[in-house]
């Protein structure tokens, strides 16, 4: 992670939001996966931790979008997780990014990067 994303995940985490930044993350990782064991495997990991219900780091998603990826987690592309990914940016974009550019995280973030 580079240092802006760093100020907006501890933003984030001080709201009690940080899965959606971290999935959305863990999405564009997931698209540079070359082989198809490691495919499976991250897609696993990915539904386990952030798009299961009651998973640890459960993200906000509608029930559809849930349940597409639930039926077809055993057969994944690199594709799986791209709805459920824009769902989520939309969220970050509209609603988290605006509190996060107003926030004493960023503005401390900014007055460290003038330097």
């Amino acid at each position: 992670m580079n240092a802006g994303q760093v100020a907006l995940v501890a933003f984030l985490k001080s709201e009690f939001s940080e899965e959606n930044i971290l999935f959305w993350l863990a999405c564009e990782e997931y698209k540079q996966t070359k082989s198809t064991s490691k495919m499976i495997e991250k897609s696993k990991e990915i539904f386990l931790e952030y798009v299961k219900v009651g998973a640890p780091k459960e993200i906000n998603i509608d029930c559809g979008t849930r349940e597409n990826i639930t039926r077809h987690i055993s057969t994944p592309t690199l594709n799986s997780f791209d709805h459920a990914q824009k769902i989520i940016y939309s969220l970050l974009a509209k609603d988290c990014y605006p509190r996060f550019l107003k926030s004493d995280i960023y503005m401390a973030y900014c007055q460290q990067n003038e330097r």
